[in-house]
């Protein structure tokens, strides 16, 4: 065996532990690139690290909306619905109708506190919550035809974010990076970046590796810390760091001669690696203060109501110039069970003015083309109000049955509506889409497969979209 490398141990024995529990900032670089083909072998995978077929997207941002945005509040106008507020839902509606939720059939029907109007060459209606948004219409596809059955939260997001309710599986971020990798050196190719809302708790599962190697996962990224423990301890070099890991690196390829097949060693041994580098380089990334005052007001990171959420979407613009390849942005407390109109108008303020930003900032630099953003929640919310609630107290239930969600950029061709409601809001009625649909036109756009992408785990092999789901081939820019 080789001899460990010469290691400074001039520190005492309290500092070396009290450093180590800031986290060693990486091993075992050279290991871990071996590593990289062993993973991709024929015995445990069919992924490539390239695209299967030419793509229009290289980096995906998944701005996810925890709650559950009311559709019919927000992107799916419906003049029926404030015809008929505070009636019954009618029985022609019950009747001919397919899948309604029985759930609504006994509440009074709820018309929307919003008004809409028609915005950009398309026409396309939105909702008065998203003036901003609104102003990028031509550029976004909106689907009005999402459904699936599962009523709560938890699940409802594991679904929406792995295909599966059960949080078994890997997340969608995870299967990109195992298909395609990612251009970035210094920074994790995939990144959920959070901030603290009120509302259903965040679905581990939806940034989780699933089944794949825990290397996969996503790194999560706190709105105000950044990634915790990347800074440099105080009085250390680069030198003296490097130092450091060159003998951890040593001692760990002693332990993986007997560990080789131990997924979970070898991410962390590779966060190790990672950590070092982002030292170097996230600090970097992650100060917006380098960014133009005009540029920071137009995310309105300095205004309290689109601070965490402004932050996030600049961040993921950054991100995405890294080569960063998949960054879920996450925005909760959409769950208006109760005062809808409150709520709405609270959440569409913080996260209406970013979003917009994000969009323009991307096209502005030439990276809108290259780059795919996904908009909405785990579900919608019925056309119906709960209980006997009155006025402004009213709120919507939980509507998997029928909901919307919307894609802009990376090949996407924009100014159209995919799908349709029926007149109330309740169901598909036009072009149902699922979430695997929904996932297949994701991976489509990123030049992957979903049937060529494999993991083989307990004897199957696996792909991303579970059983298969069907591209939305209208949604794609032609040629």
């Amino acid at each position: 065996m080789k001899a460990p490398p010469v290691f400074d141990i001039s520190m005492n024995r309290r500092v070396l532990f009290q450093d180590a529990g800031l986290g060693f900032a990486a091993m075992a670089l050279n290991l871990l690139l071996q590593q990289d083909h062993a993973w991709g072998s024929p015995s445990s995978s069919s992924a490539t690290l390239k695209p299967h077929f030419p793509p229009t997207a290289k980096s995906v941002i998944f701005l996810f909306m925890s709650g559950g945005p009311g559709h019919v509040d927000t992107w799916d106008p419906k003049p029926q619905l404030s015809k008929m507020d505070g009636e019954p839902v009618p029985d022609s509606i019950v009747a001919n109708v397919p899948n309604i939720p029985r759930s609504g059939v006994n509440s009074k029907l709820m018309a929307s506190p919003f008004g809409f109007q028609k915005y950009g060459q398309s026409g396309i209606e939105v909702s008065e919550l998203l003036p901003h948004t609104a102003q990028h219409v031509d550029d976004i596809c909106v689907f009005r035809s999402l459904n699936h059955r599962i009523p709560v939260h938890g699940p409802g997001e594991c679904l929406t974010l792995t295909g599966s309710g059960l949080g078994d599986r890997p997340s969608m971020g995870s299967w990109v990076t195992y298909g395609l990798g990612s251009p970035a050196q210094n920074l994790p190719g995939f990144v959920m970046l959070s901030s603290q809302e009120t509302g259903p708790a965040a679905q581990r599962p939806g940034w989780a590796s699933g089944f794949l190697p825990a290397r996969y996962q996503g790194t999560v990224l706190d709105n105000q810390q950044g990634i915790p423990y990347s800074e440099m301890p105080p009085l250390y070099s680069e030198r003296d760091r490097r130092k450091q890991l060159d003998f951890i690196n040593w001692m760990n390829e002693r332990h993986l001669e007997e560990q080789t097949q131990n997924s979970e060693l070898l991410a962390r041994i590779e966060s190790y690696e990672l950590g070092f580098r982002m030292q170097m380089e996230a600090p970097e990334v992650l100060d917006l203060s380098t960014e133009s005052a005009h540029l920071q007001k137009a995310y309105g990171i300095h205004e309290k109501a689109t601070a965490a959420f402004g932050r996030q979407c600049l961040l993921a613009r950054r991100l995405v110039e890294q080569g960063v390849r998949f960054i879920q942005l996450r925005n909760g407390g959409w769950d208006a069970h109760g005062a809808l109109k409150s709520n709405h108008i609270s959440r569409c303020k913080a996260t209406d003015q970013p979003v917009a930003a994000l969009l323009a900032d991307l096209k502005q630099r030439g990276l809108l083309d290259e780059t795919l953003v996904v908009w909405g929640g785990e579900f919608g919310r019925t056309p119906t109000t709960e209980g006997s609630r009155k006025g402004d107290s009213r709120g919507r239930d939980h509507s998997p049955a029928g909901y919307t969600m919307w894609l802009a950029g990376g090949g996407i061709q924009g100014g159209q509506v995919i799908g349709a409601t029926d007149e109330l809001g309740f169901v598909p009625v036009e072009r149902p889409l699922s979430p695997h649909d929904l996932h297949a036109t994701i991976l489509h756009t990123l030049g992957i497969d979903q049937h060529q992408l494999i993991y083989l785990h307990n004897n199957r092999q696996e792909i991303p979209t579970v059983l298969g789901g069907e591209v939305i081939h209208e949604a794609l820019k032609s040629g």
